[in-house]
């Protein structure tokens, strides 16, 4: 079974959507906010991890640490409407993919406080990524979108995180390859 598992894990990591972000003008400021989460594997990898993670920890983390990141990635897509600069936004995507990962993978599990205060800050830069890459479309119905998109991808992961309960082992064996995938996209 644990092979089963693994092929399919891997194969899941190696797949990226084989679409381009969706033309606002052609398809609507909410769907290319709704799709474009599911246009990247980083954006993919780092959302299910929050989840899994989120699960992992237990109790009201699997609500709390997914609503910190979509509060905080939320800040982070006003601070870049309104201009203000954040520096390092892709290498701290990068490190929020492997982080997370490794968070998953080592089965950390800090106080509830902690865990969405660590979330929080990757989704800041997140949310500014999703604000400075808006193009054409409308600000709102792209936000909107994309919190929708995050919120289902945070949900996958929570439901992940449960459906594996017991097996643990395999949720650790997730995130280690969600830190290898993480690192692969930085030197790639």
């Amino acid at each position: 079974m644990f092979k089963k598992i693994s092929l399919s894990t891997i194969a899941f990591a190696a797949a990226t959507p084989a679409f381009a972000h969706l033309n606002p003008a052609e398809h609507g400021s909410f769907m290319a906010g709704l799709s474009h989460p599911f246009t990247g594997l980083d954006h993919i990898l780092a959302m299910v991890s929050v989840g899994l993670w989120a699960a992992m920890i237990g109790g009201k983390a699997k609500i709390a640490v997914p609503a910190a990141f979509v509060t905080t990635m939320a800040v982070g897509f006003a601070l870049a409407l309104y201009g203000v600069a954040l520096p390092f936004v892709e290498p701290a995507i990068m490190a929020s993919i492997v982080a997370l990962g490794l968070l998953v993978a080592m089965a950390v599990r800090f106080p509830l406080g902690a865990s969405a205060a660590v979330v929080a800050v990757f989704a800041l830069f997140h949310g500014y990524a999703h604000g400075s890459e808006l193009g054409a479309a409308g600000a709102m119905q792209f936000g909107l979108g994309f919190v929708a998109a995050t919120i289902l991808l945070h949900a996958a992961g929570v439901g992940l995180g449960v459906a594996l309960g017991r097996y643990e082992n395999v949720a650790r064996f997730l995130g280690a390859g969600t830190a290898v995938a993480g690192l692969a996209l930085m030197l790639g």
